[in-house]
């Protein structure tokens, strides 16, 4: 059986600011399947700014974006695993279908049980039977398990959040608060620092485009110091949270979208407050939290949204075509909470 669908492939290796005329959509022909190969139909898929390193020629990440996806009828070998109309994640294409080889990087969802993928609340409000946007997950997950697994707060301390209305800041600025931090966030637009402050219950918040002095601007907001500070940009932003550090802070280092489009833009810490300081400044992805904490990330995240504590912003795109500008919006601070761009109805 012959299947055709849409596919949006770049059209070279992106090393500066990512461009819509750099993706071509295209229709391609599946090719015949192989022994316990699955087919599945696009649902939606997760737009994040980390995703531009998979496109550089040389990345130490180089895989492909995660969606949620569905086995299509007719489209699958006995014995994979999968079964039609099953819902599954995984490691696929920018296209309206992929072939998975043997299923391997497939997982099938089932929403009492996949504790480590956090949907809009509704969804977890009500249990519904529709995984609707499962992406949202992965920044949930990334949230947890880099504030409370590397950051290991404490009551009263003093939280730092950059990029902070975007998927992974907001929810973290979130958590914090309900732990009991006092939290500060920057972004890049009033807007967006008003959402911060006024429904998202930061403590404080400022836009970082209109100061001219980082260091200053830290120290205004945290005069007795950072205790912990949530990196999702890297940057000049890094080198004046170090500076204003107290000792045995601690970094985690979620993403770096000052430094993804511009390779000369590295960050550089004075390493003298690092070593006096005892400032531990640690990488992570989600995937180091899926066996341990997936549960406890679940059931602390349920009850906050069913109480009305958690908001869960999410930002919606529609069709593949939309999927460039959707991605090159991240980088222009289009976005508000998770990109998620919906392909198909179920």
């Amino acid at each position: 059986m012959e299947q055709q669908g849409k596919v949006h492939p770049i059209t070279r290796d992106i090393e500066g600011t990512p461009q819509e005329s750099m993706f071509d959509i295209k229709t391609q022909t599946l090719p015949p399947l192989e022994s316990d190969d699955v087919i599945v139909k696009c649902l939606y898929i997760s737009i994040d700014p980390s995703q531009i390193s998979r496109m550089k020629h040389k990345s130490s990440s180089h895989t492909s974006a995660a969606a949620t996806s569905k086995i299509m009828p007719g489209m699958l070998r006995e014995n994979c695993g999968y079964g039609k109309d099953d819902i599954v994640y995984g490691l696929l294409n920018w296209a309206e279908y992929t072939i998975v080889k043997n299923g391997n990087t497939l997982r099938k969802l089932d929403p009492m049980e996949d504790f480590h993928y956090l949907t809009i609340s509704e969804f977890l409000v009500n249990s519904i039977s529709t995984p609707i946007r499962y992406s949202v997950g992965t920044s949930g997950l990334t949230a947890y398990g880099g504030f409370f697994k590397v950051c290991k707060p404490k009551k009263g301390e003093k939280v730092f959040v950059s990029a902070a209305a975007g998927s992974v800041g907001n929810l973290v600025g979130q958590y914090a608060k309900l732990f009991g931090c006092y939290v500060v966030g920057c972004a890049g637009t009033k807007q967006k620092v008003e959402l911060l402050k006024e429904k998202l219950g930061f403590d404080d918040a400022f836009n970082y485009k209109e100061k001219t002095d980082l260091n200053l601007t830290l120290q205004s907001y945290f005069p007795n110091g950072i205790d912990i500070y949530f990196d999702n940009v890297g940057g000049e932003m890094l080198e004046a949270v170090v500076a204003n550090m107290n000792p045995f802070g601690r970094v985690a280092a979620c993403g770096a979208i000052s430094q993804y489009t511009n390779s000369r833009k590295q960050a550089t810490p004075n390493m003298i407050d690092i070593i006096y300081k005892r400032i531990r400044i640690q990488g992570f992805l989600s995937l180091d939290f899926y066996t341990n904490d997936f549960k406890d990330f679940m059931q602390m995240t349920i009850d906050y949204v069913r109480k009305g504590k958690l908001c869960v912003l999410e930002d919606v795109s529609h069709g593949i075509e939309n999927i460039p500008a959707a991605f090159v919006g991240l980088f222009h601070g289009h976005n508000v909470g998770k990109k998620v761009v919906q392909i198909a109805q179920e």
